[in-house]
């Protein structure tokens, strides 16, 4: 599905935030297309995670405007809970409740959160298990379930409350590397389906391969935006490469390291 980049799903104005004496987000300026694709990407501490949390407002900014499907979240007034029901948020770990089943940590938020009965629910979340390859798993409980599994359903139980943009904060980074292919998987469906989706990652192929655009944070700002190829392929700012020669090469960011 061709994103529409003429209707932007998030806008990001002017955003900063700080913790303290320390800012970490310095005046962050970003529209995401409805069915865009945007990888964020970049070292620790460049503050994409926290821009994506302010997204949702899980971090309230300092100053700025984030708008989601055209509503203000940074307006005082706005029903913030109301617009949260249309964002789906995957962390690095899975929060899944332990003394639950995966069906019951599916159908939980949509039941207390949207008011849908017992049936409706179960259906909702029977059919993202599906999405997810995990209709098998429905009655099992997390502990059972690896971590690439547990992931899978963390994705599925937000998309069981409809959202119109997804998340993804590093969705990866807990995982064993042979467990990475299946939750990359699931994510590679969501973006052919049409899903607004802005993911913080390390995953440089998976950027390549599916993102519409790259966006390199360093320092608390966007240092450059443009399509996989050229950022990843051919960007433009030493500090992306730098960042990406020692990503791709970690054997050589070592013996670099060593000689200093």
């Amino acid at each position: 599905m061709t994103p529409d980049t003429s209707r932007p799903e998030i806008r990001i104005e002017g955003l900063h935030k700080s913790f303290g004496d320390n800012e970490v987000l310095r005046g962050i300026d970003l529209e995401i297309g409805q069915g865009e694709v945007v990888c964020v990407i970049g070292p620790s501490g460049s503050g994409k995670s926290t821009l994506l949390r302010c997204v949702n407002l899980l971090e309230e900014p300092t100053g700025g405007k984030v708008f989601v499907g055209g509503t203000e979240l940074t307006d005082p007034d706005v029903d913030i809970d109301a617009v949260r029901r249309r964002i789906g948020m995957v962390f690095q770990q899975f929060n899944l409740f332990p003394h639950l089943t995966v069906t019951e940590n599916l159908t939980l938020p949509q039941r207390r959160v949207l008011k849908r009965d017992k049936a409706q629910a179960a259906r909702v979340a029977a059919e993202n298990l599906e999405r997810v390859g995990l209709t098998e798993k429905a009655d099992a409980y997390p502990a059972s379930l690896s971590g690439g599994q547990q992931q899978r359903v963390a994705i599925a139980r937000a998309l069981s409350m409809g959202p119109e943009v997804m998340l993804f904060d590093e969705p990866t980074s807990a995982l064993d590397p042979e467990l990475v292919g299946d939750v990359l998987a699931v994510m590679r469906m969501l973006a052919r389906e049409g899903m607004t989706m802005m993911v913080v990652t390390h995953e440089m192929s998976f950027a390549r391969e599916v993102a519409d655009r790259v966006v390199f944070m360093d320092g608390g700002v966007v240092v450059e935006e443009g399509t996989p190829d050229r950022v990843i392929g051919d960007p433009a700012h030493e500090r992306t490469r730098h960042f990406l020669s020692r990503l791709l090469n970690p054997a050589m960011a070592q013996v670099e390291e060593s000689a200093d």
